[in-house]
């Protein structure tokens, strides 16, 4: 009888859940009778032989990679720090922050029971469940954060930024994921909610980067996520600083939030990048 790579992956003791499973199974280091596979969804027999090369994905679920990715490219210094993750899901995150030094992580996501367990009774993780970051205040948490980080879905981050920002310390830090499929318009998200177009991507990045920084923060870097979303949607990483107060979006105060001709000339290759790199 055949069954899927990723319970396959846990019955042959390789995994020890399917959401662990699918994680290494996409990080490409399964190989199945000495093929390499990346699908959670193919169907082998029990009896194929299966093996995971190399090693295997230190966080509790992929989204580990993005933050890893940041801290990389950017520096990112989280000793010490309070944080605060925005769309937790499972953690991988919050594993990060955690693994570079954070002393409290909020993880916040409006599902439930997604945390993974060793992050959910880890004393230095406040469990923020069924809990929208929009609606959620200084109040609600027993001090600012100095550092965050935004990987949300079906929604704009246009909607999470400004409140986030009330939750955050002065001159505290960020990491948003850009995600096109949720930024652009319903028109230019193609099937399966796939954004393909280059000038989509760039479009958005510039819309993002233009509302951030009139949103009261300054934009520091910009890096494209190393692994695509579930429907393989390329992400960009966007690096970002509270700024002291700032305006509001006034038709008169959008000027100083235009982006520079060298501005556009990096997302444009930095777009141009991502589609090499992860094609």
């Amino acid at each position: 009888m055949k069954k899927r790579l990723d319970i396959l992956l846990v019955e042959k003791g390789l995994a020890e859940s399917r959401e662990k499973a699918k994680t290494i199974i996409m990080s490409g280091i399964v190989y199945v009778d000495g093929e390499k596979e990346d699908k959670a969804g193919s169907t082998f027999p029990e009896e194929a032989d299966i093996e995971v090369r190399g090693k295997t994905l230190r966080y509790v679920s992929r989204g580990g990679l993005k933050l890893e990715k940041a801290m990389t490219s950017f520096p990112i210094e989280l000793n010490g720090k309070v944080c605060m993750d925005v769309g937790a899901s499972t953690g991988g995150f919050t594993d990060c922050m955690l693994q570079n030094g954070a002393v409290k992580v909020y993880s916040v996501d409006v599902g439930h029971g997604q945390l993974a367990w060793s992050l959910r009774n880890d004393p230095r993780v406040v469990c923020m469940e069924k809990t929208n970051i929009r609606y959620v205040k200084p109040e609600d948490i027993e001090e600012p954060v100095s550092f965050a980080s935004v990987d949300v879905s079906f929604i704009s981050l246009s909607k999470v930024l400004p409140p986030l920002r009330e939750l955050m310390t002065e001159d505290a830090e960020c990491v948003c994921l850009i995600k096109p499929q949720f930024e652009a318009g319903r028109e230019k998200v193609g099937k399966k909610g796939v954004v393909r177009e280059k000038s989509t991507h760039i479009e958005v990045i510039e819309n993002v980067l233009e509302f951030t920084k009139n949103s009261g923060f300054e934009v520091l870097g910009l890096d494209y996520s190393p692994i695509k979303g579930p429907e393989g949607n390329i992400e960009y990483l966007m690096y970002i600083r509270k700024t002291a107060e700032h305006d509001s979006l006034e038709p008169e105060n959008t000027e100083s939030s235009k982006l520079s001709d060298d501005e556009i000339r990096r997302i444009k290759s930095l777009v141009d990048s991502s589609h090499e790199e992860l094609k």
